[in-house]
């Protein structure tokens, strides 16, 4: 008998919170007032399943954002400040950075141009000669080129720390040894 009881009162606990369900869901509608507007998501307002229809202003603020950005008088500019450009892809490889017209003499020098030609030791240290664009020129440690410096002069090879403009290594220079060719 008991056993009964609770496998009634077991069901009735179960099946109440259903009936409730069905019973809200079973109401009918309040009597909707035809001078209101529809309801935001109704398919009266032009929704689709509860998603309430942009409005057409928000898009036309939009859209004159996106012509003033791509014309370019945004009004946005980016300064980097010596870091590298996130906006320039790393695929494309390094650019030669453009540090204006190149000096005469040796501060306007490239690296890449020098040919060693011979290596003189004085009082002061060692001196090299080098050649560049059909001219010859004396170096010495410490001597500062268009793109690096001399970091020094030995009996038979002279290195230089050349600055490297490139976002994808390691470190912002390279050293880069020329050595006397033997003739």
């Amino acid at each position: 008998m008991k056993s009964r009881i609770r496998a009634r009162v077991l069901l009735a606990c179960l099946l109440l919170p259903g009936l409730g369900v069905l019973a809200f869901a079973q109401a009918p509608p309040p009597a909707a007032d035809p001078n209101s507007p529809p309801p935001a998501g109704s398919f009266e307002e032009g929704g689709f399943l509860g998603a309430p229809s942009p409005d057409t202003g928000d898009i036309d603020e939009i859209l004159e954002g996106e012509e003033e950005v791509l014309s370019g008088s945004g009004g946005f500019t980016y300064d980097p400040g010596n870091r590298r450009d996130p906006f320039k892809s790393l695929l494309t490889g390094p650019e030669k950075a453009e540090r204006g017209p190149r000096p005469e003499g040796i501060p306007g020098l490239l690296i890449d141009e020098i040919q060693l030609l011979g290596v003189w030791r004085t009082p002061r240290g060692y001196v090299a000669q080098i050649r560049a664009s059909k001219k010859s020129y004396l170096l010495r440690e410490g001597d500062q080129l268009f793109d690096g410096d001399v970091v020094t002069i030995q009996k038979n090879e002279i290195v230089f720390k050349q600055q490297v403009q490139d976002p994808t290594a390691l470190k912002p220079f390279r050293e880069v040894v020329k050595s006397l060719t033997a003739r």
